[in-house]
């Protein structure tokens, strides 16, 4: 069973025990479910904003697109199971949680788009929490 579960494991990570392989996956998992997430909702408030807009407004436009196709790149290398190292995993992950600050940042100053900063904090958790998994 061990080595079932182990196949989603990225080459580099060492850990032996069950305990962390399941925390590993559980987190991945997490983060994967957080990036759809975050991609809905950014995709969501960025076709809401008139692109013809203030700067602004193209600004939270912009940072919405690029979250949501951030979010949707890194749920897919977080849920194939590529032969991805490990590096090339926390730089998509890490290039995922930068862009979901940025962009929580921008709909912070935009009313109504509440629950697409909501959505682009949590992702952010998220990807911090599984970047944890990999030290």
């Amino acid at each position: 069973m061990f080595d079932a579960i182990r196949s989603g494991y990225p080459p580099g990570v060492t850990s032996t025990t069950q305990q962390e392989l399941f925390r590993f996956l559980e987190d991945r998992f997490a983060c994967a479910q957080a990036c759809t997430e975050c991609a809905r909702a950014c995709a969501l408030r960025a076709s809401l904003v008139d692109p013809d807009g203030t700067v602004e407004q193209e600004l939270v436009r912009r940072k919405g697109i690029m979250c949501a196709e951030v979010c949707d790149a890194t749920c897919r290398v977080l849920s194939e199971h590529n032969r991805l190292d490990e590096a090339g995993i926390r730089i998509q992950v890490e290039w995922c949680r930068t862009v979901c600050l940025e962009c929580a940042h921008a709909f912070d100053r935009q009313p109504g788009a509440e629950d697409g900063a909501k959505a682009g904090r949590e992702c952010a958790q998220a990807c911090t929490d599984f970047l944890a998994t990999l030290n």
